[in-house]
């Protein structure tokens, strides 16, 4: 055997004994139900009469099953609980920024506890003022991304929901939202179809949904806040504003208390309405 040969195959089986060393990558494993709901504690705000806000958000982990716990010892807001106005309907998945609990200018080191119990597990948030964990209002309309500072030209949008009718069980009732800005940002053009050439040597544009694009410019999403059961929307993710309104249905399967939030976003600020519809009763709606 040739020196050349020889040097090939000890080439060959070390590759083979260093793969065999490697770990295998094993799949992250998604759970569709029976997980926990976890809340978070995202930061706390200074309000301009001296008082703060603490803000918290949540994260269930369950990719599909979603959770109604209502307030209570599964679901319970420390000191001065057990309701203080904190979400009982728990969407999969992380929601950011989504409650607020206001302490008075003397909180100190005061601390607010947020405890929930979904399919068995308890979870804990603690907030608190720490230094470190001060935020602005900036950061939540951004929700945390690139903050270009006060002196950016660009003004949130504001958003007011329309006090609905009277609901009812399995009855569609109609939201409607309006909205103002500013124009800024100037939403991009969208991005020409590229006609696929059939050549598999050439690289093709990835797509990354399959599902329909998204409304470039101002654009409205509804989410679920409260009740004791699903909130069917008729129009889910983003819609786009066309004359200054955004119209959408929902319909509910139990009697009870919810709270709806319209978020208005312009592509780089967002600003939020929650209306609270009382099944059976009247509904009031209200700006955040």
């Amino acid at each position: 055997m040739s020196r050349v040969i020889l040097a090939a195959l000890l080439v060959v089986a070390g590759v083979e004994a260093v793969a065999a060393q490697l770990p295998t990558e094993l799949p992250s494993t998604k759970f569709k139900s029976g997980q926990d709901v976890v809340p978070y504690f995202e930061g706390w705000i200074r309000n301009k009469d001296g008082s703060f806000d603490l803000v918290f958000g949540y994260f269930n982990r369950n990719w599909e099953e979603e959770i109604a716990i209502a307030p209570g010892p599964d679901n319970l807001v420390e000191p001065g609980g057990p309701d203080r106005g904190q979400p009982t309907y728990f969407l999969p998945r992380r929601q950011g920024w989504v409650y607020r609990v206001r302490v008075p200018a003397d909180f100190g080191k005061g601390v607010v506890t947020w405890t929930i119990k979904a399919n068995g597990k308890s979870e804990k948030a603690y907030g608190e003022l720490l230094p470190v964990e001060e935020i602005t209002e900036r950061i939540i309309m951004t929700r945390g991304n690139l903050n270009p500072g006060d002196g950016d030209p660009n003004k949130p949008p504001s958003i007011v929901i329309a006090p609905p009718g009277a609901a009812s069980v399995d009855t569609p009732l109609a939201l409607t939202a309006t909205v103002t800005d500013d124009g800024l940002p100037k939403p991009r053009p969208a991005a020409p179809a590229r006609p696929a050439t059939g050549d598999a040597t050439t690289i093709q544009a990835q797509a990354n949904s399959s599902g329909p694009p998204r409304p470039r410019g101002l654009n409205v999403t509804w989410m679920q806040l409260r009740g004791p059961a699903k909130a069917r929307f008729d129009r889910s993710g983003p819609i786009a504003v066309e004359n200054g309104k955004v119209e959408a249905g929902v319909r509910f399967t139990e009697r009870g208390t919810y709270v709806l939030r319209a978020t208005a976003n312009d592509g780089a600020l967002s600003t939020r309405a929650d209306v609270t519809i009382t099944v059976g009763g009247a509904s009031t709606a209200q700006a955040r």
